[in-house]
């Protein structure tokens, strides 16, 4: 047996920093997939969980700087994939994981295949920026294929309606996810491209997880936004998703509101530069009718300073009536330039809300009048029937035929009301109810007498 000496004896520290180093050094970066549990959040930043399968489990840690890029919140009970470096904490003696990257399982292994498709297609030529249509800068009328029910179409709506509300928009209502998702995209694109109803096609939905975008990663819309013939702008998520369908469609747009600003022109500035042209153009025209002018008073006083008589005279007048034309012609084209403008500006005008209020005010107005009319109407209907339902009343009322100086007689001990002499006895005590006050007597004798 060797005996120790100081060279070969371990301190704690220095065998665990040994063991450190040849883990760090022996082992690559490898993936680990697994169940977060035990999962805790210091100050720090940092994330320190453990990984766990059916069988065994391992200490992970996260560190700030990394945890910072997630996408994603880790929770207990995720499913994860990590690339991780295998280490050893010092001070417990255990050996850990030190993660640099996490994702959910099922997402690592959408991103594969949708690096996969994306490495097949653009190997086919669908990426080619060659192959790409121009956008029009203003079309006569855009398509949206997107969810009727998602923020998506609202934006795209709200952002043409504000920049330009002379555009018509064709929604073509479509699933953004699920299994039913992919044929109606599909489906709508060759809809749209087979009716040639629109001149530019917005494809898009709002952002989500790469699970939610699956649909616009699928081969068969990026072969249909391929084959199609009119102009396809790609507007999937928010700025940080691209899809397959963004980097095939002719343009992708980073937002669907930025698909909606890319195919529509500032109404206010279209009209604005309209104006400008209008004044540019009648600028010009003067001018030009000033330098024939000038030209022509040029001519004729080289003509006068020639004097050639009848010939002067005739090119004089043929110039004159050359000006005339000149002018004429000059005056009919500004004038049919300046009904170009106002007809754009009329187009432009008619989609302000404000004459459609007002009607709608002077609506409401009428038919609040309309409405207390008919209250005070049936106010007066009701009053006038109650009154003579009191008159028929009181006419009815006992209490009227007592004031006319008749009595009601009845027994003193009953309620019962003595129709017939022969209903009480002699000397049977009797009550007589009059108008005013009730008198108590008593039976004398019998008159059966009418």
């Amino acid at each position: 047996m060797d005996t120790p000496t100081a060279d070969n004896i371990y301190t704690v520290s220095r065998l665990n920093q040994t063991v450190r180093a040849l883990l760090e050094q022996a082992l690559p970066l490898v993936w680990v997939e697994g169940e977060i549990s035990n999962l805790a959040r210091p100050r720090s930043g940092h994330i320190y969980f453990t990984l766990k399968d059916a069988d065994s489990q391992v200490r992970c840690a996260l560190f700030h700087n990394r945890a910072m890029r997630l996408r994603t919140t880790p929770e207990n009970g995720d499913q994860v994939r990590i690339r991780a470096r295998i280490g050893l904490y010092a001070p417990r003696g255990e050996y850990q994981l030190i993660a640099e990257h996490l994702e959910p399982a099922g997402d690592g292994a959408l991103q594969r295949a949708f690096a996969a498709l994306k490495a097949r297609l653009d190997a086919e030529g669908l990426f080619d920026p060659a192959g790409k249509q121009p956008i029009p800068t203003l079309p006569r009328r855009v398509g949206v294929i997107t969810s009727p029910t998602g923020a998506a179409v609202r934006d795209i709506v709200s952002v043409l309606r504000r920049r330009f509300p002379a555009l018509p928009i064709l929604i073509y209502p479509v699933s953004a996810q699920g299994e039913r998702a992919v044929g109606e995209i599909v489906d709508a694109i060759r809809t749209a491209d087979r009716r040639q109803e629109v001149e530019a096609l917005i494809v898009g939905r709002g952002g989500g997880s790469l699970e939610d975008l699956q649909a616009f990663n699928d081969e068969q819309v990026a072969r249909a936004i391929h084959a199609c013939t009119l102009p396809v702008i790609s507007a999937v998520g928010h700025e940080v998703d691209i899809t397959i369908a963004d980097l095939v469609a002719d343009e992708r747009a980073a937002t669907p509101s930025a698909a909606a600003e890319r195919l529509s022109p500032d109404g206010e500035a279209l009209s604005r530069a309209l104006r400008q042209g209008r004044e540019r153009l009648q600028q010009g025209l003067a001018r030009k009718l000033g330098e024939r002018r000038e030209q022509i008073n040029r001519l004729e006083r080289r003509l006068s300073a020639q004097h050639p008589g009848r010939r002067l005279r005739d090119r004089a007048q043929r110039l004159d009536e050359l000006d005339q034309r000149l002018g004429r012609a000059m005056t009919a084209h500004l004038q049919t330039r300046s009904r170009q403008v106002e007809r754009l500006d009329r187009r432009v005008q008619a989609q302000n809300p404000t004459p459609g209020l007002q009607r709608l005010a002077d609506s409401t107005a009428r038919l609040n009048q309309r409405l207390e009319r008919g209250l005070r109407e049936r106010l007066n209907r009701e009053r006038a029937r109650l009154e003579a339902s009191a008159r028929t009343l009181e006419s009815l009322s006992p209490l009227g035929t007592l004031a006319r100086g008749y009595a009601i007689v009845q027994p003193v001990d009953s309620g019962a009301v003595i129709h017939r002499a022969t209903d009480v006895a002699v000397g049977d005590p009797i009550r007589a109810r009059l108008n005013e006050g009730i008198l108590i007597a008593r039976v004398e004798g019998h008159d059966e007498t009418t």
